[in-house]
């Protein structure tokens, strides 16, 4: 198995609602998809939302999942400025703070939102190493 991570789906409840979080709110770059399914290309991966019930049956698990899902999304910015200002861009948009930016332990600095289906976003500057793909800005 190579490496690699081609595309994250997350299962929502109302595909409108989150199409219009992610792509007005957040600014995600849309791809030509049917009405059940959307697709953003992001840099390295692609980002899909589809139906919260059709995922787990795809999946064949149950759709009632609650609490802490056990992992986070993360985008990593070059700033502590960019990282207060994404947090403040995806609360605009409707996302649910859940963590306000600050210094974390390990000398970074990160915040926390929640989309409007309750998938977790972390938002993180690491001033010792650059963690994503290379278009980080010079």
């Amino acid at each position: 198995m190579q490496p690699r991570i081609s595309m994250i789906t997350l299962g929502v409840r109302d595909i409108a609602a989150s199409v219009e979080f992610y792509e007005k709110g957040l600014g995600f770059p849309r791809l030509e998809s049917p009405p059940s399914v959307a697709f953003f290309k992001l840099n390295g991966t692609w980002l899909g939302l589809y139906g919260r019930e059709a995922l787990a049956e795809d999946a064949q698990v149950p759709a009632d999942g609650s609490g802490f899902s056990g992992f986070a999304l993360a985008h990593n910015v070059s700033s502590e400025k960019e990282v207060d200002g994404v947090v403040a861009r995806a609360v605009k948009a409707g996302a649910t703070l859940t963590k306000k930016p600050q210094k974390v332990f390990w000398g970074g600095y990160s915040g926390y939102f929640k989309d409007p289906d309750g998938h977790l976003w972390e938002v993180a500057h690491n001033p010792f190493m650059w963690v994503g793909p290379t278009d980080k800005p010079a």
